[in-house]
């Protein structure tokens, strides 16, 4: 059997037996719906509140402010849309985030767009980072929030976020990051960087699909996402999802628990690997070298196409994303790689290799072992690189 080495872990991740275990008395022996006063139920809803305890002892929140969702896409619609329409009773309909976020944040802004709100896009550098005094320049009297992603999904640049807060409170702004790459991978205290409101999804951390949570600062009032029930304080009406609920839980604990050597291991990793993809010519690595999380790689390969590379990686067992959204149905380049400066031709021949702690320096060596070879077969087919090789001479 060839090798087989999973290299996507930002795309999503597999659940822990530990996480298997801790949910699976509740898909099968405590079904009991939290809901219910009998003895089933009373087990389902200790078993909620300790998740949401858990939850909120990850982030340095109180167990009160923390919500569940579907996901990160839920949590992200719900804090940004809630804000909004509450803060335009008050007049105030400007919204700030940057033009790198995840899809989750920008097209809500676009939904937002359509019913009269403006919108801020701030751009970042060439390094991915947003500039702290941009956002400060772009809040105005009539700001409702301030949204930025704590790290960048693509080429995992950890943003200035503490700053940032400081910034919007310092206005009298409300600030909202979207966590879902940075929960499990770099501390977090939401209380001590003045995050307002937080995003975070439970299958970016060995967590299953399907669940994540929302924090809201107490205090902060928004619509509710659901009517028709009194779950999660009758703002997110349904029956719970206690299985997915707890496993999430889990999963926040495990990853929160030890993550500064959890992090030094997979960050050695990383430089290993990215050393060893930058001996390729005619490449850069895309994001900041130091201020990015611990397993994110991302390459850019001149003459190169990035669904063709992502076929050829995963014929030799090699599990990876491209900066091409080609394989998502569309032909354009990625929006991040763009926002940082990157030509459209260079941007389409992008590689995303993201490790995590289950990773090996096997797994780097056999990824540096296929690499540059597939590279020079795609190089050799490539009209794009004949006009590069042609315009050096």
């Amino acid at each position: 059997m060839k090798k087989f080495v999973y290299a996507d872990n930002a795309a999503t991740t597999k659940i822990t037996q530990p996480v298997l275990d801790a949910m699976l008395p509740w898909l099968t022996e405590g079904y009991g719906n939290a809901s219910s006063i009998y003895s089933k139920g009373r087990e389902a809803l200790k078993a909620l509140n300790s998740a949401r305890e858990t939850v909120a002892g990850c982030l340095g929140a109180k167990p009160e402010e923390i919500f569940f969702t579907s996901g990160g896409s839920e949590a992200d619609n719900w804090a940004i849309k809630g804000v909004a329409h509450t803060m335009a009773k008050k007049g105030k309909k400007h919204l700030i985030t940057s033009v790198f976020e995840h899809h989750a944040v920008l097209h809500t802004m676009d939904a937002l767009r359509k019913e009269g709100f403006e919108i801020t896009e701030l751009p970042v550098t060439p390094q991915g980072l947003v500039r702290v005094e941009d956002v400060a320049a772009a809040i105005r009297e009539d700001t409702a929030l301030v949204t930025i992603m704590y790290a960048n999904n693509e080429i995992g640049t950890i943003q200035p976020i503490a700053e940032i807060g400081k910034v919007c409170h310092e206005k009298g702004v409300l600030f909202h990051t979207d966590a879902v790459q940075a929960v499990g991978n770099v501390p977090i205290d939401v209380k001590e960087q003045n995050i307002d409101l937080l995003s975070l999804s439970g299958h970016k951390l060995h967590g299953p699909k399907g669940v994540g949570a929302l924090y809201i600062r107490r205090g902060i009032v928004i619509p509710n996402l659901i009517d028709g029930g009194a779950q999660e304080k009758s703002k997110r009406a349904g029956t719970e999802n206690v299985a997915g609920i707890v496993g999430l839980a889990t999963a926040m604990e495990i990853a929160c628990n030890g993550i500064e050597e959890r992090a030094s291991k997979v960050k050695q990793m990383r430089d290993r690997l990215i050393d060893g993809l930058l001996q390729i010519p005619r490449c850069r690595l895309n994001g900041d070298r130091e201020r990015r999380l611990p397993g994110n790689v991302n390459i850019s390969f001149e003459g190169v196409e990035g669904e063709s590379l992502l076929l050829w990686l995963d014929q030799n067992g090699i599990c990876a994303s491209s900066g091409s959204a080609c394989t998502s149905g569309s032909l354009d380049p990625s929006h991040v790689l763009i926002a940082i400066g990157l030509p459209h031709e260079v941007a389409h021949g992008s590689l995303r290799l993201t490790l995590g702690e289950f990773n090996t320096t096997e797994d780097v060596d056999y990824i540096l072992e296929v690499v540059p070879g597939v590279i020079e077969k795609l190089r050799a087919m490539s009209p794009l690189w004949e006009r590069i090789i042609a315009q050096e001479k």
